[in-house]
């Protein structure tokens, strides 16, 4: 219901790790960023870790019933003077994107960005969630006759 993921990320992840391809803290396609979550009640929260990343670099975005979240993170400004020592931390662009199911209210999503998590609430459409049906009984029914 939830999640469409890239089976060929951690892959290229690992692979610029072993090799050292690019330049340190750069990608070559969007590195994935951590997520969790869960169903709270009549809504559905994926919260996304994005630290150091400035709340106006986040982008989300629906385009049918695929969720978009892109977040830049970009290196600290350096004067010219200034000699890297060291560059563990990556930058660059960071992207995910969640299949949501029929069931999810896409029109009503809501998003809040607080200590370097990104915090995305959409909310079970009401023709989704659960009702209750009463069954009628043979008393209850009324016949037509002619």
């Amino acid at each position: 219901m939830l999640m469409r993921t890239d089976p060929f990320r951690e892959f290229d992840r690992l692979t610029q790790q072993l090799l050292g391809s690019g330049s340190p803290g750069t990608w070559s396609r969007p590195a994935a960023m951590p997520m969790d979550a869960y169903r709270a009640g009549d809504e559905f929260v994926a919260c996304f870790d994005l630290p150091g990343v400035d709340p106006e670099a986040v982008e989300l975005e629906v385009e049918r019933n695929v969720l978009t979240v892109k977040a830049e993170r970009r290196p600290l400004p350096t004067g010219d003077d200034a000699r890297l020592q060291v560059s563990e931390r990556p930058y660059g662009v960071f992207s995910r994107q969640l299949l949501l199911g029929d069931g999810l209210d896409t029109t009503r999503i809501s998003a809040a960005y607080e200590a370097g998590v990104l915090t995305v609430r959409i909310p079970v459409a009401e023709t989704a969630q659960p009702r209750r049906i009463t069954v009628s009984s043979g008393a209850d029914r009324k016949e037509l006759t002619s």
